[in-house]
């Protein structure tokens, strides 16, 4: 049997390696391994060319009956933070994180909120290469694709719950956020306004293209950013990814 998932989840180069064909399948080898009614959530981060492969995962979704929520641009902590507290069974995040900008991946998350083993890996695999797909009688197809823009202010204020906010506001820190044009932009520079930090944004407006840095927030990439940290004696500066499962210190 082949194989799908390498170490996070299913990646390539888009409409090459990863296209609508393969991201449809996989989608319906998802939902056959969650089971007819099961509500997943999927989220997505800015990459170029994710609108075709996050719909056509939808699709393959939808044919085996399960519940869909779309959250639309999150960070794949936001995804995975919203299954645990939400309820849901799983969750489907189109993101290569750290790959370059003409990669796009497809990445499952289990109901407690936590990436799929291995063992899951596998089950999803056997059923795309075997063609096991459960296909739902026309009737069950009538549940339509549920928005869910709730996600994020939910991570948000999620986060800032968990922290001493009173302490953190009586420091008056000052923070260089650099989000990698990506989804970040959406919720890491709020959490740290709520908690009263001042903060100097870099490459915080989304580009599918990452025209500001590459995606990888290593020495070389965010060496721009650190020198914004010096210059304006900063407290702090933090580097993400494209999904925002890397945080890197400055």
């Amino acid at each position: 049997m082949g194989r799908l998932f390498g170490t996070d989840g299913v990646r390539g180069v888009t409409n090459r390696q990863l296209t609508p064909e393969l991201a449809l399948r996989l989608g319906m080898a998802i939902g056959t391994y969650f089971g007819d009614g099961a509500r997943i959530l999927v989220g997505r981060d800015v990459r170029c060319g994710g609108d075709m492969i996050v719909h056509a995962v939808i699709a393959g979704l939808l044919s085996t009956g399960v519940k869909v929520y779309y959250a639309g641009y999150a960070p794949t902590p936001a995804i995975q933070y919203n299954v645990r507290v939400g309820g849901f069974d799983g969750a489907v995040i189109v993101t290569a994180s750290h790959n370059p900008p003409e990669y796009n991946g497809i990445k499952v998350v289990g109901p407690q909120g936590i990436e799929a083993s291995r063992d899951v890996e596998r089950e999803i695999e056997e059923i795309y290469f075997e063609q096991r797909f459960r296909k739902v009688p026309w009737p069950q197809l009538a549940y339509d694709v549920k928005p869910y823009p709730e996600a994020l202010d939910v991570y948000v204020n999620g986060v800032v719950e968990h922290v001493d906010s009173v302490l953190i506001k009586s420091k008056g820190f000052k923070v260089v956020v650099d989000c990698a044009n990506s989804v970040t932009a959406l919720t890491t520079p709020k959490i740290l306004e709520k908690l009263g930090v001042k903060v100097v944004s870099v490459n915080c407006h989304l580009d599918p293209l990452f025209s500001g840095r590459e995606p990888e927030p290593t020495p070389e990439t965010l060496s721009s950013t650190a020198r914004i940290v010096v210059d304006l004696n900063a407290d702090l500066g933090v580097g993400h990814d494209g999904d925002g499962d890397r945080a890197i210190l400055i």
